[in-house]
Order: C-alpha cells, then sequence, then structure tokens
C-alpha cells in the first residue's frame, strides 16, 4: 500500500483509522508529562500494580498510535486499541458508579473509541 492510499483523506475509513490513532496522542502525553498524577488516577481506578498499568498503557498507545496512523497490521492494532479502551471504560464505569457521560466523569468516551477501533477491525 502506498503513502497515499494511506493518507487519502477522500476515504472515510483512512479518516477514521487516522482519528483513532491520532486520538491517543493527547492521551499519551497527560500520562507521560505528569507521571505522579497519572499513578494517582490510576490508583483511584484500583489498577494495580500502578506502575506496571501506567507503562503498559503507555506502551499501548504508543504502538496503537503508529499502527493506526501509518496503517501497519491495522486489523490486530485496531483490535488491541479495542481491548484497550473497553479496559479503560471498564475501570472508569467501575470508578465513576455507572457514571455515563463523560463530561461529568464517565465511560462514554472510553466505550465509544473502543467501538470505532472495533469498526476499523472489523474493515481491516
Amino acid at each position: 500500500m502506498s503513502l497515499y492510499q494511506i493518507f487519502d483523506l477522500t476515504n472515510e475509513f483512512n479518516i477514521l483509522r487516522l482519528i483513532c490513532g491520532l486520538f491517543l496522542l493527547p492521551h499519551l502525553y497527560a500520562k507521560a508529562s505528569d507521571l505522579e498524577l497519572t499513578y494517582k488516577i490510576y490508583d483511584d481506578f484500583k489498577l494495580y500494580p500502578v506502575r506496571l498499568w501506567v507503562f503498559s498503557c503507555m506502551v499501548v498507545e504508543i504502538v496503537c498510535a503508529i499502527g493506526m496512523v501509518f496503517a501497519i497490521y491495522t486489523r490486530y492494532v485496531a483490535l488491541l486499541e479495542a481491548v484497550f479502551l473497553l479496559v479503560a471504560a471498564w475501570a472508569v464505569w467501575r470508578h465513576s458508579k455507572g457514571n455515563w457521560l463523560w463530561q461529568t466523569g464517565g465511560f462514554e468516551y472510553c466505550l465509544f473509541w473502543g467501538i470505532c477501533c472495533i469498526v476499523v477491525a472489523m474493515h481491516g
């Protein structure tokens, strides 16, 4: 596949694949820029051992961002990202006691992007 095909924005699937990868980058930056806060959040979510969870999530975000943006093993990377986001949705759901809206700390955002990644994986 050529770079033109990978980044052809007239193809709606490419747009979805790209944003599924690119939208991970602000979250990766937020985690990495304040590790102490990130550790506290993961501790609040009861994801133990905290440091292992944090660094595992950062690795998954890096791998998935690169894979989705450059269409490398897209189906597998999209499935990995979907699992990652569904686990995040579960952790947020558990912590927020079932709160839905992301604006109020709910799990809607993670679930939405997890479903988008499943769609990307289905398309391949």
